[in-house]
Protein backbone atom coordinates (compact mmCIF):
# COMPACT_ATOMS: atom_id res chain seq x y z
CA UNK A 1 0.00 0.00 0.00
CA UNK A 2 1.40 3.33 -0.68
CA UNK A 3 2.27 5.74 2.24
CA UNK A 4 0.14 8.23 1.23
CA UNK A 5 -3.19 6.24 1.33
CA UNK A 6 -2.02 5.13 4.96
CA UNK A 7 -1.73 8.87 5.88
CA UNK A 8 -4.74 10.52 4.50
CA UNK A 9 -6.63 10.70 7.85
CA UNK A 10 -3.53 11.78 9.53
CA UNK A 11 -2.43 14.84 11.00
CA UNK A 12 1.14 15.82 10.21
CA UNK A 13 3.54 18.01 11.72
CA UNK A 14 6.25 17.60 8.92
CA UNK A 15 7.14 14.94 6.20
CA UNK A 16 10.56 13.81 4.73
CA UNK A 17 9.04 10.88 3.54
CA UNK A 18 8.17 10.15 -0.68
CA UNK A 19 4.06 9.72 -0.36
CA UNK A 20 4.40 6.79 -3.14
CA UNK A 21 7.23 4.74 -0.87
CA UNK A 22 5.66 0.91 -0.97
CA UNK A 23 4.62 0.10 2.73
CA UNK A 24 4.73 -3.84 3.09
CA UNK A 25 3.24 -3.79 6.99
CA UNK A 26 2.42 -1.89 10.05
CA UNK A 27 4.50 -2.32 13.34
CA UNK A 28 5.21 -0.60 16.56
CA UNK A 29 7.33 -3.43 18.07
CA UNK A 30 10.76 -3.03 16.43
CA UNK A 31 11.57 -6.59 17.32
CA UNK A 32 8.43 -7.78 14.93
CA UNK A 33 9.33 -5.13 11.95
CA UNK A 34 9.88 -6.66 8.61
CA UNK A 35 11.79 -4.91 5.74
CA UNK A 36 9.87 -2.60 3.90
CA UNK A 37 7.35 -1.60 7.40
CA UNK A 38 6.49 1.32 7.97
CA UNK A 39 7.52 1.89 12.11
CA UNK A 40 5.46 4.33 14.64
CA UNK A 41 7.13 5.15 17.54
CA UNK A 42 4.98 5.07 20.10
CA UNK A 43 5.60 6.46 23.72
CA UNK A 44 5.07 3.34 26.56
CA UNK A 45 5.21 3.37 30.21
CA UNK A 46 8.24 1.16 30.00
CA UNK A 47 9.62 1.96 27.00
CA UNK A 48 10.06 4.64 24.22
CA UNK A 49 9.38 3.37 20.84
CA UNK A 50 11.77 6.82 19.65
CA UNK A 51 14.80 4.45 21.47
CA UNK A 52 14.56 1.83 19.21
CA UNK A 53 14.54 3.76 15.77
CA UNK A 54 17.61 2.91 14.93
CA UNK A 55 17.23 -0.72 14.91
CA UNK A 56 14.06 -0.48 13.31
CA UNK A 57 16.16 0.98 10.50
CA UNK A 58 18.45 -1.60 10.59
CA UNK A 59 15.91 -3.72 9.70
CA UNK A 60 14.93 -2.28 6.74
CA UNK A 61 12.05 0.04 7.68
CA UNK A 62 10.75 1.83 4.83
CA UNK A 63 9.86 5.24 7.39
CA UNK A 64 9.09 6.11 10.65
CA UNK A 65 6.03 7.64 11.93
CA UNK A 66 7.28 9.68 14.92
CA UNK A 67 7.15 12.70 17.45
CA UNK A 68 10.52 13.86 17.40
CA UNK A 69 12.89 13.72 14.78
CA UNK A 70 14.71 10.58 14.04
CA UNK A 71 18.64 11.51 14.52
CA UNK A 72 19.65 9.24 11.45
CA UNK A 73 19.16 10.25 8.02
CA UNK A 74 15.54 8.29 7.35
CA UNK A 75 12.25 8.86 5.19
CA UNK A 76 9.84 9.73 8.87
CA UNK A 77 6.51 11.41 9.42
CA UNK A 78 6.51 14.00 12.08
CA UNK A 79 3.02 13.72 14.24
CA UNK A 80 1.53 15.38 17.02
CA UNK A 81 0.78 12.15 18.87
CA UNK A 82 1.82 8.89 17.64
CA UNK A 83 -0.94 6.51 19.37
CA UNK A 84 -3.67 8.48 17.69
CA UNK A 85 -1.06 7.93 14.61
CA UNK A 86 -1.16 4.40 14.74
CA UNK A 87 -5.11 3.74 15.09
CA UNK A 88 -5.38 6.34 12.35
CA UNK A 89 -2.60 3.98 10.23
CA UNK A 90 -4.05 1.09 11.11
CA UNK A 91 -7.46 1.23 10.34
CA UNK A 92 -6.21 2.45 7.06
CA UNK A 93 -3.72 -0.74 6.47
CA UNK A 94 -6.93 -2.85 7.03
CA UNK A 95 -9.52 -0.90 5.01
CA UNK A 96 -11.17 0.61 7.45
CA UNK A 97 -13.38 -2.08 9.14
CA UNK A 98 -14.86 -0.35 12.06
CA UNK A 99 -17.26 1.30 9.11
CA UNK A 100 -18.18 -1.48 7.98
CA UNK A 101 -19.83 -3.16 11.40
CA UNK A 102 -22.32 -1.57 14.32
CA UNK A 103 -20.28 -1.48 16.80
CA UNK A 104 -21.40 -1.36 20.40
CA UNK A 105 -18.84 0.05 23.24
CA UNK A 106 -19.65 -0.43 26.55
CA UNK A 107 -17.46 1.46 29.60
CA UNK A 108 -18.03 1.60 33.58
CA UNK A 109 -15.72 0.32 36.28
CA UNK A 110 -18.20 -3.01 36.60
CA UNK A 111 -20.25 -4.84 34.39
CA UNK A 112 -18.84 -4.23 31.19
CA UNK A 113 -17.86 -8.43 30.55
CA UNK A 114 -21.55 -9.24 31.81
CA UNK A 115 -23.46 -6.58 29.39
CA UNK A 116 -21.65 -7.21 26.24
CA UNK A 117 -21.59 -10.77 26.83
CA UNK A 118 -25.48 -10.91 27.43
CA UNK A 119 -25.68 -7.79 23.93
CA UNK A 120 -24.01 -10.32 21.89
CA UNK A 121 -26.11 -13.11 22.90
CA UNK A 122 -29.44 -10.59 22.33
CA UNK A 123 -28.04 -9.06 19.16
CA UNK A 124 -27.16 -12.93 17.32
CA UNK A 125 -31.16 -14.04 18.50
CA UNK A 126 -33.08 -10.98 17.65
CA UNK A 127 -31.11 -10.24 14.21
CA UNK A 128 -29.99 -13.43 13.16
CA UNK A 129 -26.44 -11.91 12.08
CA UNK A 130 -22.67 -13.10 13.53
CA UNK A 131 -21.46 -10.89 15.93
CA UNK A 132 -18.15 -9.93 17.12
CA UNK A 133 -17.33 -9.62 20.76
CA UNK A 134 -13.66 -7.74 22.20
CA UNK A 135 -13.77 -7.83 26.23
CA UNK A 136 -12.09 -9.20 29.54
CA UNK A 137 -13.03 -12.81 29.12
CA UNK A 138 -11.82 -13.29 25.74
CA UNK A 139 -12.56 -12.06 21.89
CA UNK A 140 -14.98 -14.27 19.94
CA UNK A 141 -15.86 -14.28 16.43
CA UNK A 142 -19.79 -15.64 16.34
CA UNK A 143 -19.05 -18.85 18.07
CA UNK A 144 -14.75 -19.19 17.93
CA UNK A 145 -13.21 -18.21 20.67
CA UNK A 146 -9.84 -15.88 20.44
CA UNK A 147 -8.00 -15.22 23.61
CA UNK A 148 -7.33 -11.44 24.91
CA UNK A 149 -4.60 -10.18 26.78
CA UNK A 150 -5.97 -6.63 27.10
CA UNK A 151 -9.80 -5.86 27.81
CA UNK A 152 -9.47 -3.63 24.48
CA UNK A 153 -6.51 -4.58 22.39
CA UNK A 154 -3.54 -1.99 21.01
CA UNK A 155 -5.26 0.23 17.79
CA UNK A 156 -3.49 -2.13 15.59
CA UNK A 157 -4.29 -5.80 16.96
CA UNK A 158 -7.83 -4.14 17.40
CA UNK A 159 -8.05 -3.18 13.81
CA UNK A 160 -6.93 -6.68 13.15
CA UNK A 161 -9.90 -8.15 15.13
CA UNK A 162 -12.30 -6.13 13.33
CA UNK A 163 -11.01 -6.85 10.04
CA UNK A 164 -11.16 -10.82 10.41
CA UNK A 165 -14.82 -10.17 11.88
CA UNK A 166 -15.55 -8.56 8.59
CA UNK A 167 -14.31 -11.09 6.80
CA UNK A 168 -15.59 -14.31 8.84
CA UNK A 169 -19.43 -11.97 7.96
CA UNK A 170 -19.82 -10.05 10.92
CA UNK A 171 -22.48 -7.60 11.33
CA UNK A 172 -22.70 -6.03 14.46
CA UNK A 173 -19.68 -6.31 17.37
CA UNK A 174 -19.65 -5.73 20.88
CA UNK A 175 -17.14 -4.62 23.07
CA UNK A 176 -15.80 -3.46 26.12
CA UNK A 177 -13.79 -0.02 26.19
CA UNK A 178 -11.26 0.34 29.07
CA UNK A 179 -10.44 3.87 30.21
CA UNK A 180 -6.75 2.94 29.29
CA UNK A 181 -8.25 2.37 25.78
CA UNK A 182 -9.61 5.55 25.69
CA UNK A 183 -6.65 7.76 27.06
CA UNK A 184 -4.05 5.58 25.40
CA UNK A 185 -5.98 6.48 21.78
CA UNK A 186 -6.55 2.46 21.31
CA UNK A 187 -10.57 3.52 20.08
CA UNK A 188 -8.98 6.55 18.37
CA UNK A 189 -11.23 7.08 15.03
CA UNK A 190 -13.34 4.48 15.62
CA UNK A 191 -17.37 5.25 15.43
CA UNK A 192 -19.76 4.06 17.39
CA UNK A 193 -23.23 3.07 16.67
CA UNK A 194 -24.18 2.86 20.47
CA UNK A 195 -22.36 3.51 23.70
CA UNK A 196 -23.19 2.13 26.93
CA UNK A 197 -21.89 3.63 30.24
CA UNK A 198 -22.42 1.28 33.33
CA UNK A 199 -21.29 3.10 36.53
CA UNK A 200 -18.18 4.64 37.85
CA UNK A 201 -16.76 3.86 41.20
CA UNK A 202 -13.04 4.24 42.47
CA UNK A 203 -10.88 2.30 40.00
CA UNK A 204 -7.15 2.76 38.23
CA UNK A 205 -5.96 5.69 40.29
CA UNK A 206 -2.69 4.75 40.30
CA UNK A 207 -3.16 5.67 36.57
CA UNK A 208 -5.79 8.44 36.44
CA UNK A 209 -4.38 11.27 39.07
CA UNK A 210 -8.45 11.73 40.05
CA UNK A 211 -12.00 10.59 39.63
CA UNK A 212 -12.54 13.53 37.31
CA UNK A 213 -10.01 12.57 35.56
CA UNK A 214 -11.37 9.37 35.04
CA UNK A 215 -14.77 10.90 34.19
CA UNK A 216 -13.26 12.53 31.76
CA UNK A 217 -11.97 9.62 29.76
CA UNK A 218 -14.78 7.56 30.17
CA UNK A 219 -16.82 10.16 28.74
CA UNK A 220 -14.99 10.15 25.50
CA UNK A 221 -16.78 7.46 23.99
CA UNK A 222 -20.04 8.88 23.96
CA UNK A 223 -18.57 11.70 22.07
CA UNK A 224 -17.97 9.00 19.55
CA UNK A 225 -20.99 7.51 19.79
CA UNK A 226 -24.02 8.02 17.57
CA UNK A 227 -26.07 6.87 20.29
CA UNK A 228 -25.88 6.49 23.95
CA UNK A 229 -27.25 4.30 27.01
CA UNK A 230 -26.44 5.82 30.91
CA UNK A 231 -27.28 4.60 33.70
CA UNK A 232 -28.88 7.75 35.13
CA UNK A 233 -28.92 6.75 38.82
CA UNK A 234 -24.92 6.56 38.96
CA UNK A 235 -23.50 10.34 40.04
CA UNK A 236 -21.26 10.43 36.85
CA UNK A 237 -24.14 9.87 34.37
CA UNK A 238 -24.08 13.94 33.77
CA UNK A 239 -20.80 14.28 32.07
CA UNK A 240 -21.64 10.70 30.32
CA UNK A 241 -24.36 12.65 28.66
CA UNK A 242 -23.09 16.00 28.52
CA UNK A 243 -20.31 14.62 26.44
CA UNK A 244 -22.72 12.48 23.94
CA UNK A 245 -22.58 13.18 19.97
CA UNK A 246 -25.89 11.30 19.51
CA UNK A 247 -29.30 10.57 20.69
CA UNK A 248 -29.04 9.92 24.81
CA UNK A 249 -31.14 6.98 25.82
CA UNK A 250 -31.58 6.92 29.90
CA UNK A 251 -31.97 3.59 32.07
CA UNK A 252 -32.49 3.04 35.97
CA UNK A 253 -33.98 1.75 38.98
CA UNK A 254 -34.17 4.73 41.35
CA UNK A 255 -35.08 7.81 38.70
CA UNK A 256 -38.74 6.76 37.25
CA UNK A 257 -37.40 9.80 34.85
CA UNK A 258 -35.39 7.35 33.29
CA UNK A 259 -36.59 6.08 29.24
CA UNK A 260 -36.55 2.67 30.75
CA UNK A 261 -37.05 1.68 34.72
CA UNK A 262 -36.54 -1.59 36.51
CA UNK A 263 -39.54 -1.87 38.91
CA UNK A 264 -41.16 -4.66 41.14
CA UNK A 265 -37.52 -6.27 41.10
CA UNK A 266 -37.14 -9.93 43.18
CA UNK A 267 -33.74 -10.95 43.89
CA UNK A 268 -33.49 -14.64 44.34
CA UNK A 269 -30.54 -16.97 45.09
CA UNK A 270 -30.18 -17.65 41.50
CA UNK A 271 -31.51 -15.39 39.10
CA UNK A 272 -33.39 -11.55 39.66
CA UNK A 273 -36.70 -10.66 37.99
CA UNK A 274 -38.23 -7.57 37.37
CA UNK A 275 -40.50 -5.46 35.31
CA UNK A 276 -38.80 -2.94 32.60
CA UNK A 277 -41.02 0.07 32.10
CA UNK A 278 -40.63 2.30 28.86
CA UNK A 279 -43.08 4.17 26.99
CA UNK A 280 -46.49 2.50 26.37
CA UNK A 281 -44.75 -0.81 27.86
CA UNK A 282 -44.42 -2.71 30.52
CA UNK A 283 -42.14 -5.67 30.22
CA UNK A 284 -41.11 -8.65 32.54
CA UNK A 285 -37.40 -9.85 32.33
CA UNK A 286 -35.81 -12.56 34.60
CA UNK A 287 -32.10 -13.02 33.89
CA UNK A 288 -30.37 -15.75 35.65
CA UNK A 289 -27.26 -14.23 37.29
CA UNK A 290 -28.35 -12.63 40.88
CA UNK A 291 -27.66 -9.45 42.53
CA UNK A 292 -29.10 -5.81 42.33
CA UNK A 293 -26.20 -5.30 40.23
CA UNK A 294 -27.95 -7.73 37.83
CA UNK A 295 -30.82 -5.62 36.98
CA UNK A 296 -28.96 -2.83 36.32
CA UNK A 297 -26.56 -4.79 33.63
CA UNK A 298 -29.57 -6.32 32.22
CA UNK A 299 -31.18 -2.86 32.15
CA UNK A 300 -28.36 -1.83 30.24
CA UNK A 301 -28.38 -4.42 27.82
CA UNK A 302 -32.04 -4.12 27.41
CA UNK A 303 -31.27 -0.34 26.41
CA UNK A 304 -28.30 -0.74 24.02
CA UNK A 305 -30.77 -3.77 22.17
CA UNK A 306 -33.93 -0.95 22.21
CA UNK A 307 -31.56 1.60 20.56
CA UNK A 308 -30.42 -1.21 17.51
CA UNK A 309 -34.14 -1.18 16.70
CA UNK A 310 -35.01 -5.03 18.10
CA UNK A 311 -38.32 -5.84 19.30
CA UNK A 312 -39.11 -6.11 23.40
CA UNK A 313 -40.08 -9.04 23.01
CA UNK A 314 -37.09 -10.75 21.17
CA UNK A 315 -35.23 -9.17 23.92
CA UNK A 316 -36.98 -10.51 26.81
CA UNK A 317 -37.10 -13.78 25.45
CA UNK A 318 -33.45 -14.07 24.84
CA UNK A 319 -32.63 -12.52 27.93
CA UNK A 320 -34.76 -15.17 29.90
CA UNK A 321 -32.65 -18.04 28.07
CA UNK A 322 -29.08 -16.79 28.92
CA UNK A 323 -26.82 -18.61 31.53
CA UNK A 324 -24.47 -16.75 33.30
CA UNK A 325 -21.25 -15.18 32.70
CA UNK A 326 -18.06 -17.27 33.96
CA UNK A 327 -16.44 -15.53 36.92
CA UNK A 328 -19.29 -13.56 37.27
CA UNK A 329 -21.70 -14.40 40.29
CA UNK A 330 -20.84 -18.08 39.02
CA UNK A 331 -21.68 -20.66 41.15
CA UNK A 332 -19.58 -23.72 41.38
CA UNK A 333 -21.01 -27.31 41.46
CA UNK A 334 -19.70 -29.20 44.92
CA UNK A 335 -22.39 -31.53 45.55
CA UNK A 336 -22.51 -30.39 49.04
CA UNK A 337 -24.70 -28.60 51.43
CA UNK A 338 -23.09 -25.33 51.19
CA UNK A 339 -22.50 -23.12 48.13
CA UNK A 340 -19.13 -22.12 46.52
CA UNK A 341 -19.35 -18.96 43.83
CA UNK A 342 -16.56 -17.54 42.24
CA UNK A 343 -16.86 -13.43 41.47
CA UNK A 344 -14.33 -11.02 39.57
CA UNK A 345 -14.65 -8.68 42.15
CA UNK A 346 -11.83 -6.92 42.14
CA UNK A 347 -12.88 -2.98 43.40
CA UNK A 348 -14.43 -2.24 46.63
CA UNK A 349 -17.85 -1.34 44.96
CA UNK A 350 -17.71 -4.78 43.17
CA UNK A 351 -16.97 -5.89 46.14
CA UNK A 352 -20.03 -4.44 48.28
CA UNK A 353 -22.39 -5.78 44.92
CA UNK A 354 -21.33 -9.53 45.45
CA UNK A 355 -21.29 -9.75 49.24
CA UNK A 356 -24.25 -7.20 49.73
CA UNK A 357 -26.31 -9.47 47.13
CA UNK A 358 -25.02 -13.11 49.06
CA UNK A 359 -26.13 -11.29 51.80
CA UNK A 360 -29.32 -11.46 50.66
CA UNK A 361 -30.08 -15.18 50.22
CA UNK A 362 -27.50 -16.73 52.44
CA UNK A 363 -28.97 -19.48 54.89
CA UNK A 364 -25.49 -19.49 56.60
CA UNK A 365 -22.79 -17.57 56.75
CA UNK A 366 -20.95 -15.16 54.12
CA UNK A 367 -17.61 -16.24 53.66
CA UNK A 368 -15.62 -13.84 51.22
CA UNK A 369 -12.26 -15.19 50.42
CA UNK A 370 -10.03 -12.92 48.55
CA UNK A 371 -7.01 -10.48 47.56
CA UNK A 372 -5.83 -7.59 45.79
CA UNK A 373 -3.62 -7.00 42.81
CA UNK A 374 0.28 -6.10 43.13
CA UNK A 375 1.70 -3.02 41.59
CA UNK A 376 -1.91 -1.90 41.09
CA UNK A 377 -3.79 1.21 43.18
CA UNK A 378 -2.73 0.70 46.45
CA UNK A 379 -5.43 2.75 47.95
CA UNK A 380 -8.26 0.20 47.60
CA UNK A 381 -6.72 -2.49 49.77
CA UNK A 382 -7.92 -1.03 53.01
CA UNK A 383 -11.63 -0.18 51.25
CA UNK A 384 -11.47 -3.73 49.98
CA UNK A 385 -11.00 -5.09 53.58
CA UNK A 386 -13.47 -2.93 55.24
CA UNK A 387 -15.95 -3.52 52.90
CA UNK A 388 -15.21 -7.47 53.43
CA UNK A 389 -15.47 -7.24 57.17
CA UNK A 390 -18.57 -5.30 56.99
CA UNK A 391 -20.66 -7.61 54.72
CA UNK A 392 -19.00 -11.25 55.69
CA UNK A 393 -19.12 -13.42 59.06
CA UNK A 394 -15.96 -14.54 57.97
CA UNK A 395 -13.05 -13.64 55.85
CA UNK A 396 -9.79 -15.15 54.46
CA UNK A 397 -7.53 -12.79 53.31
CA UNK A 398 -5.01 -14.07 50.52
CA UNK A 399 -3.32 -13.77 47.36
CA UNK A 400 -4.72 -12.04 44.24
CA UNK A 401 -2.00 -11.53 41.65
CA UNK A 402 0.85 -9.98 43.85
CA UNK A 403 3.12 -9.47 40.46
CA UNK A 404 6.48 -7.87 41.76
CA UNK A 405 4.84 -6.84 45.37
CA UNK A 406 5.49 -8.73 48.60
CA UNK A 407 2.41 -11.01 49.32
CA UNK A 408 2.41 -9.86 52.89
CA UNK A 409 3.03 -6.49 52.72
CA UNK A 410 -0.50 -6.52 50.24
CA UNK A 411 -2.24 -8.37 52.85
CA UNK A 412 -1.03 -6.02 55.84
CA UNK A 413 -2.67 -2.75 53.84
CA UNK A 414 -6.00 -5.01 53.41
CA UNK A 415 -5.71 -5.80 57.16
CA UNK A 416 -5.79 -1.84 57.67
CA UNK A 417 -9.21 -1.09 56.83
CA UNK A 418 -10.30 -4.39 59.28
CA UNK A 419 -9.01 -2.81 62.44
CA UNK A 420 -11.99 -2.16 64.87
CA UNK A 421 -14.35 -4.77 63.24
CA UNK A 422 -15.53 -7.39 65.17
CA UNK A 423 -15.35 -9.91 61.74
CA UNK A 424 -13.27 -13.27 62.67
CA UNK A 425 -11.02 -13.21 59.76
CA UNK A 426 -7.82 -15.62 58.40
CA UNK A 427 -4.62 -15.25 57.03
CA UNK A 428 -3.52 -17.75 54.77
CA UNK A 429 -1.03 -16.25 52.18
CA UNK A 430 -1.15 -19.40 49.76
CA UNK A 431 -4.49 -18.65 47.60
CA UNK A 432 -4.66 -22.28 46.88
CA UNK A 433 -4.00 -23.22 50.42
CA UNK A 434 -6.62 -20.63 51.44
CA UNK A 435 -9.21 -21.67 49.47
CA UNK A 436 -8.95 -25.64 50.38
CA UNK A 437 -8.78 -24.15 54.03
CA UNK A 438 -12.01 -22.34 53.25
CA UNK A 439 -13.79 -25.45 51.98
CA UNK A 440 -12.34 -27.62 54.18
CA UNK A 441 -13.79 -25.50 57.32
CA UNK A 442 -17.74 -24.64 55.29
CA UNK A 443 -20.31 -25.34 57.05
CA UNK A 444 -24.12 -26.45 55.68
CA UNK A 445 -25.99 -23.56 54.15
CA UNK A 446 -23.04 -21.63 54.23
CA UNK A 447 -22.03 -19.11 51.06
CA UNK A 448 -18.08 -19.09 50.12
CA UNK A 449 -17.38 -16.37 47.29
CA UNK A 450 -13.79 -16.35 45.92
CA UNK A 451 -13.40 -13.03 44.68
CA UNK A 452 -11.22 -11.41 43.08
CA UNK A 453 -9.93 -13.82 40.05
CA UNK A 454 -12.97 -14.53 37.69
CA UNK A 455 -12.68 -15.54 34.84
CA UNK A 456 -8.69 -15.69 35.41
CA UNK A 457 -7.02 -18.79 34.81
CA UNK A 458 -3.72 -17.93 36.25
CA UNK A 459 -2.22 -16.13 39.22
CA UNK A 460 1.12 -13.66 38.33
CA UNK A 461 3.81 -14.24 40.86
CA UNK A 462 6.51 -11.91 40.34
CA UNK A 463 6.64 -11.29 36.45
CA UNK A 464 5.54 -15.58 35.90
CA UNK A 465 2.34 -16.05 34.81
CA UNK A 466 1.20 -19.82 36.55
CA UNK A 467 -1.79 -21.62 35.61
CA UNK A 468 -4.13 -21.16 38.34
CA UNK A 469 -8.09 -22.22 37.67
CA UNK A 470 -10.36 -21.60 40.98
CA UNK A 471 -12.64 -24.14 39.71
CA UNK A 472 -9.65 -27.26 39.31
CA UNK A 473 -8.78 -25.81 42.82
CA UNK A 474 -12.17 -26.81 43.72
CA UNK A 475 -12.61 -29.84 41.96
CA UNK A 476 -9.24 -31.34 42.94
CA UNK A 477 -10.09 -30.80 46.18
CA UNK A 478 -13.47 -32.72 46.38
CA UNK A 479 -11.86 -35.53 44.39
CA UNK A 480 -8.99 -35.99 46.93
CA UNK A 481 -9.88 -40.24 47.82
CA UNK A 482 -10.07 -40.72 51.09
CA UNK A 483 -10.60 -37.40 52.35
CA UNK A 484 -12.77 -36.76 55.04
CA UNK A 485 -11.73 -33.14 56.91
CA UNK A 486 -12.21 -32.89 60.28
CA UNK A 487 -14.46 -29.51 60.47
CA UNK A 488 -13.01 -26.43 62.17
CA UNK A 489 -15.62 -23.96 62.61
CA UNK A 490 -14.80 -20.58 61.27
Amino acid sequence: MRLGELLKKLDIVEASADMDTDIRSVCYDSRKLEPGGLFVAVRGFQSDGHDYIAEALAKGAACIICERRPGAEAQHVLVPDSRKALASVSAAWFGYPAEKLKLVGVTGTNGKTTVTSLLKQVIEVCSNEKTGLIGTNGNMIGARKLEAERTTPESYELQELFAEMVREGCKYAVMEVSSHALALSRVYGVEFEVGVFTNLTPEHLDFHASMEEYANVKSLLFKNSRMSAINIDDGRAPAMAGSAAGRVFTFAVNDSAADLVGKSIKLHSDRVDFCALTIGRISRFVLRIPGMFSVYNALAVISAAMLLGFDIECITDTLSGCGGIRGRAEVVPTGRDFTVLIDYAHTPDALENITASVRGFAQGRVVTLFGCGGDRDRRKRPLMGAVAARNSDFVVVTSDNPRTEEPGAIISEILAGMVGTDTPFRVIENRREAICWALENALPGDVLILAGKGHEEYQILGRDKIHFDEREVVAEYFSLEGYTPEQTPL
